[in-house]
């Protein structure tokens, strides 16, 4: 099958499932206010980087692409791709009814720190990445890279809200604990203190 077919299926399988998950979460005691300037901040990161990724804005503005990928190295972006998206899925799972689409607190709340989240803080956020990098890579247009710069932005600015909420419901001292031990997005990177 084509790499690209193989990346748009992908895609396309994960935003429907997601869809469907989003039904499976336990019920939420607090949450950020969704009208929140940062809340906003991050929403227009994300949905400009998707949109300039998505495969019909590739395919109307700056299509052209930048440079030829080898159907060798097509394949492995492919792969990257999936890997990164199935990434986020084992970390869905491994969260279970905790987990939200939105900075909230769930009933029973607590600092999750095995499976992929003794990889990274964030490990839906770091599949996504790199499925994004992978696929922009893969398409070698100019809307696409644009892409990484706002889902990258996007994903940090909900990442660091979400640490600053969690610290301060679940408590500094065992929030903190686990950010002094496990990178926040980039595995095996530099483990330091977020603000």
């Amino acid at each position: 099958m084509n790499p690209s077919a193989v990346v748009g299926i992908a895609w396309l399988a994960s935003v429907v499932s997601w869809g469907g998950a989003a039904l499976w979460s336990g019920r939420t005691e607090t949450r950020v206010p969704r009208d929140s300037r940062e809340v906003r901040r991050y929403r227009l990161c994300l949905v400009v980087g998707l949109v300039l990724l998505s495969h019909w804005f590739a395919g109307t503005v700056g299509a052209h692409p930048l440079w030829f990928v080898r159907i060798e190295v097509a394949d492995v972006l492919a792969v990257i791709c999936v890997a990164g998206l199935l990434f986020t899925w084992w970390a869905r799972l491994h969260l279970g009814r905790l987990w939200s689409g939105s900075v909230t607190r769930k009933v029973g709340h607590r600092v999750v720190d095995s499976g992929p989240y003794a990889i990274v803080r964030h490990p839906i956020y770091t599949g996504i990445l790199a499925a994004v990098v992978a696929t922009a890579a893969l398409k070698a247009t100019i809307p696409a890279l644009l892409s990484l710069g706002f889902v990258f932005a996007g994903l940090w600015l909900k990442a660091s809200l979400e640490e600053r909420f969690l610290a301060e419901q679940l408590g500094a001292d065992a929030y903190g604990a686990y950010r002094l031990r496990v990178p926040m997005l980039i595995p095996f990177g530099r483990r330091y203190k977020q603000p």
